[in-house]
């Protein structure tokens, strides 16, 4: 069979109409128990912002090496990620041994010492790294940081209204205030005889609640499709990428689905994208939503998980910055 991700119109995501958000709800909720992978159109996020994200990421990875290692990634998780640090070794989609071809820089929430998510010492919180030398940087990223949150709130509105529950009591108990992730990479081009397990990005599921991703002209991306099929996901102009996590598919009892997906870079080029995740808060305890728990659809994950816990986990085991191997 052959496939290709679902493309949604979410022009009515910033509406007030109940009857056209429940509409939406129906639509996402359709996508992302079928597929957990979509494209969204007329997403508000201006053509000419993501240009500038595009451009200050290529001239940051243009950046000599020791620059970029001036920042390199600490244990907050913020700052650049060399190629050859990361490797997916959770993961049980494949047996993987060497790390991800690729290079990223990496910005979270940004918590000043008088924030109290950092003056309570919560996992992950802190200040962001910054690249010297480098002007229009960081006004460019928080730029395009600060609309793509805007619009991931008001997604986790609709997949809210999926899961038959009210977001903003949602939003209180899971993500206030939300972790989140702005990760621009960039993928050397991947040998056309490459090992089995070498990829630009392994075969994985993402670990959060809800991923948006911009794409430049080259290709690399693919998806899991529901037969188990390799399917590739191209940019799409004026599209973003969005897929559904694994604290998503947690929360929605596993209507929702974290679908597997990886990256080889066979464009003869080098590829980049940005990827933001939205993600609940550290502390936040993840279990099915009761809206999604009845009779005909049993509880199907029987333990709680701390998000922070899951994290740890994650993180040291995949990042050589956050490992606990001596």
């Amino acid at each position: 069979m052959n496939h290709t991700l679902p493309i949604i119109d979410i022009e009515n995501i910033y509406s007030d109409n109940d009857f056209q958000l429940d509409a939406l709800a129906r639509e996402f909720f359709t996508i992302y128990s079928t597929y957990g992978f979509g494209y969204i159109v007329n997403h508000g996020i201006e053509s000419s912002l993501l240009k500038n994200l595009f451009d200050q990421s290529a001239k940051f990875h243009a950046l000599p090496s020791k620059q970029k290692m001036e920042i390199v990634l600490n244990s907050l998780h913020r700052g650049f990620i060399p190629i050859n640090t990361s490797t997916d070794r959770n993961t049980p989609l494949a047996k993987i041994d060497k790390p991800n071809q690729s290079e990223s820089f990496i910005i979270m929430r940004e918590d000043s010492k008088d924030d109290t998510e950092f003056r309570n010492g919560s996992y992950l919180a802190g200040p962001n790294q910054w690249p010297c030398n480098l002007p229009g940087f960081r006004k460019i990223v928080m730029e395009y940081n600060n609309a793509i949150r805007r619009l991931a709130e008001r997604l986790m509105n609709i997949f809210a209204r999926t899961m038959e529950t009210e977001y903003e009591s949602l939003k209180i108990s899971q993500f206030s205030p939300a972790t989140t992730w702005l990760r621009l990479l960039r993928y050397p081009t991947t040998p056309a005889q490459r090992a089995d397990d070498l990829f630009g990005s392994a075969p994985h599921c993402d670990f959060g609640c809800i991923t948006l991703l911009a794409q430049d002209e080259n290709s690399g991306l693919q998806v899991r499709a529901p037969d188990g099929q390799w399917i590739d996901a191209p940019p799409l102009p004026n599209t973003l990428v969005l897929n559904v996590g694994n604290m998503l598919h947690r929360l929605s009892n596993g209507k929702l689905l974290s679908t597997p997906h990886r990256v080889i870079n066979l464009s003869g080029k080098q590829r980049f994208s940005c990827a933001f995740f939205y993600d609940p808060n550290v502390k936040a305890i993840i279990k099915p939503l009761s809206s999604c728990v009845d009779n005909d659809n049993p509880r199907q994950f029987p333990d709680d998980l701390v998000f922070a816990d899951y994290l740890r986990h994650e993180l040291s085991s995949s990042y050589d910055t956050h490992s606990t191997k001596t």
